[in-house]
């Protein structure tokens, strides 16, 4: 996915998990977070953000804050929470050669939530959910950064769909360079990492899509299956 007219400022502070303060050419300017993630890492008083600049002249704030290069490392992570199912959408279109979907639909209702992908092959059907991984520690990317009751019972879900006869997969978006897997975060969330250990031993399959990542772009390059 592309991004426009993207501009580099200071992070000062994030008053709430919507909006940060930064500086812009010495000016400070309020911005939204596209992220209600901690981040905590990632946000850190003087780092290099960047920001997309909006097109609608209603909004509240001129500005929306994606990427930020993370001060321990000086690693770009795209941390912008929409980008994921965006990225996958586009890969799956653009490889759909490949993948020999016969129909692709984002946004499944199944059970009592919402699936970010359904996909038909051959009288097989697929569900995908998709996660955004931008928590990276040694070289190893981490998820979720804060607890997730919502991502559990995603899980929950795509285990219930492989009893039903669905193939099942959930995948994980990693938003950084240099990262090749993704572990659950259990000193955060544990009941996380126990629905992904039954999610697999139910027969959920685990993807993890590398990504290039520059402050116009974020674009899946490799697929790995665990």
């Amino acid at each position: 996915m592309q991004y426009s007219k993207i501009v580099k400022a200071t992070f000062k502070s994030r008053p709430n998990r919507f909006i940060a303060k930064v500086e812009i050419n010495n000016k400070e300017e309020v911005v939204h977070v596209k992220n209600t993630g901690r981040c905590k890492e990632l946000l850190i008083e003087g780092c290099t953000v960047f920001l997309e600049e909006s097109d609608n002249p209603n909004r509240k704030t001129k500005y929306d804050l994606i990427a930020v290069i993370k001060p321990s490392t000086g690693a770009l992570i795209n941390i912008d929470s929409q980008a994921p199912n965006k990225v996958v959408k586009e890969y799956l279109e653009k490889n759909n050669t490949k993948n020999g979907y016969d129909y692709i639909k984002p946004e499944y209702n199944f059970g009592d939530s919402r699936i970010d992908f359904y996909m038909e092959k051959e009288k097989q059907k697929y569900l995908m959910e998709v996660k955004g991984c931008t928590l990276e520690k040694d070289g190893i990317g981490y998820f979720p950064d804060a607890p997730t009751e919502r991502g559990v019972k995603h899980l929950r879900e795509l285990s219930k769909a492989v009893k039903k006869g669905y193939n099942c997969a959930v995948a994980f978006v990693i938003q950084l360079e240099g990262v090749s897997e993704v572990r659950p975060n259990v000193e955060t969330h544990l009941e996380f990492g126990e629905a992904l250990e039954e999610a697999k031993a139910a027969g959920v399959n685990v993807i993890f899509f590398k990504c290039a990542v520059t402050p116009e772009k974020l674009e899946i390059v490799e697929e790995i299956i665990q």
